[in-house]
């Protein structure tokens, strides 16, 4: 079994924030398969499903990004999953909006959910998929804290879908395969 976690922020006033792109790409999966989240046993919603025949647990954490690494330590424990069936989903102004990049481990590169992983788990070898939100113009924080533009609203869909295809694949064949097919800018 797999773990996939969405990093965001809970509330309806981040739900369509660029930071919240975790939440949006687990949202379409369950959507997808038509199950539900449900409270887990510590800071973080959960859903079980499979994907291309994988069975999944989707795990939202209910901490905000801070905090991101206290529910994936709790959810770990309670599913009592292996670290190389872990693959975090998270933004990442440092790429352009449309790349998506599958990494096999790494530092949090500036990443405060990130780094609030590596700090709980003790351990930097995870995988992740990093969804480029676009370098800010100004303040970071506003940046990863306000929605889409309407630009990028219309390629959205899109993305979200190449994500979970790129999770697909990830799933089937590895993490080196994924970053073989999916490492790079979807829009140009």
């Amino acid at each position: 079994m797999h773990a996939i976690v969405g990093l965001g922020n809970p509330g309806r006033e981040y739900s369509k924030t660029r930071h919240n792109i975790g939440f949006m790409i687990l949202d379409k999966i369950a959507e997808d398969k038509q199950c539900t989240f449900k409270p887990g046993k510590g800071p973080y919603y959960y859903s079980e499903t499979s994907h291309t025949g994988f069975p999944l647990i989707l795990i939202k954490p209910t901490t905000y990004m801070n905090r991101s690494g206290i529910a994936v330590r709790n959810a770990l424990k309670f599913f009592e999953f292996n670290y190389n069936n872990l693959l975090i989903l998270y933004d990442d102004f440092h790429l352009d909006f449309g790349v998506l990049r599958f990494r096999a481990k790494g530092s949090d590169g500036g990443h405060n959910g990130l780094k609030s992983i590596i700090y709980e788990l003790e351990r930097q070898d995870f995988h992740r998929l990093r969804f480029g939100i676009g370098d800010p113009s100004s303040d970071t924080v506003d940046h990863v804290l306000s929605e889409f533009s309407k630009t990028e609203e219309k390629e959205l869909d899109f993305l979200i879908n190449k994500s979970i295809e790129g999770i697909g694949i990830y799933l089937k064949f590895g993490i080196d395969v994924a970053m073989n097919r999916f490492n790079r800018n979807f829009l140009n």
